[in-house]
């Protein structure tokens, strides 16, 4: 029997898989690598001020900072001091430049990934075609004889 949690747990299994496999590779990259270290500092230092000023825990507090910088805002959270709130500002204009640096190389490189998979599937594709049209009939129909 299949319960409903077990229909998306493959497929996101599957995917975390892939994202796992993507950024292992990309670490071998100078440029990325300091780049995800500037973003894991800037969590950092969300976490601990939301820590320190707002008085949440630990887990809420890097929960606040993922989801700030990720524009997602539930708003569940929201900082109750002035300062949270005037860091919250800052923290917004700064880190989401960060973040977004950090992800647009690996979406980059995932889009680039499949792009030559299509294209060396075409190029199969045409191999394969070519190989049996010996009167050239196809390639005449396609334009390319």
């Amino acid at each position: 029997m299949i319960f409903q949690g077990e229909k998306t747990t493959i497929p996101f299994l599957i995917t975390l898989l892939a994202f796992l496999r993507v950024l292992r590779r990309m670490l071998k990259d100078e440029k990325f690598r300091s780049l995800l270290y500037i973003a894991a500092l800037t969590l950092a230092i969300g976490t601990f001020f939301y820590h320190s000023v707002e008085g949440w825990g630990w887990l809420d507090s890097l929960y606040f900072s993922v989801i700030t910088l990720t524009t997602v805002g539930y708003g569940d959270f929201t900082p109750k001091t002035n300062i949270g709130k005037f860091f919250t500002i800052i923290y917004i204009f700064v880190g989401l430049g960060i973040l977004v640096g950090f992800v647009t190389p690996i979406g980059e490189y995932i889009v680039d990934r499949r792009l030559e998979k299509v294209r060396q599937k075409e190029q199969e594709k045409e191999t394969s075609e070519n190989e049996f049209d010996f009167s050239g009939v196809v390639g005449k129909l396609r334009g390319k004889k």
